[in-house]
């Protein structure tokens, strides 16, 4: 699969992730790790800043793709099926931008900046 048709798969595979993670029939496990994928795709904040050359792009594509691949396996593949169906076209405007998304993000940033400081200090 080339790397379009992986895109273009992301597109429609992090939506219906968005629906199972609200379903009954996924696990537990499923659900935290739909979480996890939903918060990093829809956060307006990336671990790595896009604006850093080829690395700041490189993350969304490699994180969000393990991420994404990751959760799939513990999803049920008849819940899996159902949602894909459901959110073809979901999110063709883009994607939703919440700042609460980014919250996550911006947390394991600040752990990271105080654990450098009292490293350092």
């Amino acid at each position: 699969m080339d790397i379009k048709a992986r895109a273009k798969k992301l597109k429609t595979d992090i939506p219906a992730i968005f629906l199972a993670l609200k379903d009954k029939e996924t696990s537990w496990i499923a659900k935290i790790f739909a979480g996890i994928t939903v918060v990093y795709a829809l956060s307006p904040i990336d671990f790595v800043p896009d604006f850093i050359p080829v690395l700041g792009y490189l993350d969304d594509v490699i994180l969000l793709s393990m991420l994404v691949a990751l959760t799939l396996k513990f999803i049920p593949e008849d819940v899996l099926e159902r949602h894909r169906k459901q959110a073809e076209g979901m999110w063709q405007d883009g994607k939703p931008k919440k700042w609460y998304y980014a919250i996550p993000v911006v947390l394991i940033w600040a752990i990271i900046i105080v654990l450098i400081v009292k490293m350092v200090w």
